[in-house]
């Protein structure tokens, strides 16, 4: 089984990682090919292209600019403690054991614009580059188009090197603008598809701010108890969600959170 998730806006690179243990991106090669294109851009361009202020634009820019290779830990961090949103919330890497890390390194990737793909325990400098950005490249107009088939081999060499007897298993807990850069027809695995949602005001949706973090509670659900198969998905019950059989489907897997049972 593997699990993609999305990477997060805000960086955490000054809290005490809990691992000196590290890894390099398997597509740096690519992410230095997309970086030279990056580079030439001022930050009134990133601005425009990404929709942000003026300041974060000048941050970026600095970013893309002193990048340094080789990673090392001194000007790197692990992708997993580096990325400090709401799934990241949800999966608390930092607080997982040696074991829980080794096994998220071969089960967890962390799909990325600058990146392509990410294990837990890559080293990344830090930038802000969302998969949905129109940035224009030698390979075409956006950052799907410059990725091309490059994301989805690199999970299916990861499915190929799981041992496993049935169909291998991707569960896909990324948000729709990043699992877009998968191609699901040429992905040689089953996709799995978890869906949360919370009730409110006597009606249950999909809250984004819950969702998220229920995302990457379900990343941590998976590390811990070492899931490998579709059926044990449906024993996720953390933080009150309980799984709805009625609602889901053979690929769209939904849990339902009462009002009552959120955390305070």
């Amino acid at each position: 089984m593997l699990v993609v998730v999305s990477p997060a806006k805000n960086l955490d690179y000054t809290t005490p990682v809990a691992t000196k243990l590290f890894s390099q991106p398997a597509l740096l090669d690519d992410t230095q090919s997309l970086l030279k294109v990056c580079q030439t851009l001022t930050p009134a361009d990133l601005s425009g292209l990404m929709g942000i202020s003026d300041k974060l634009a000048l941050l970026n820019a600095e970013r893309f600019a002193t990048f340094k290779m080789p990673f090392t830990s001194e000007n790197a961090r692990q992708a997993a403690l580096a990325f400090n949103g709401d799934v990241y919330t949800g999966l608390d890497a930092g607080s997982l054991s040696a074991a829980d890390l080794d096994y998220a390194q071969q089960h967890l990737r962390i799909l990325s614009g600058l990146y392509g793909v990410l294990r837990p325990l890559d080293l990344m400098q830090p930038y802000r580059l969302e998969m949905g950005t129109k940035l224009a490249t030698e390979k075409g107009k956006n950052l799907y188009e410059y990725w091309g088939l490059t994301i989805t081999n690199n999970l299916n060499e990861t499915l190929a090197e799981q041992e496993t007897e049935a169909q291998p298993v991707l569960v896909n807990l990324a948000s729709t603008e990043y699992f877009s850069a998968v191609k699901p027809k040429e992905l040689n695995a089953q996709i799995i598809t978890p869906v949360f949602k919370d009730e409110k005001n006597g009606k249950v949706k999909i809250i984004s701010f819950y969702a998220k973090k229920a995302r990457g509670l379900m990343a941590r659900f998976i590390i811990q108890n070492r899931i490998d198969n579709v059926a044990q998905l449906s024993e996720f019950n953390t933080a009150g969600y309980r799984f709805s059989p009625e609602q889901s489907t053979a690929t769209s897997l939904v849990f339902v959170r009462l009002e009552q049972d959120r955390p305070a």
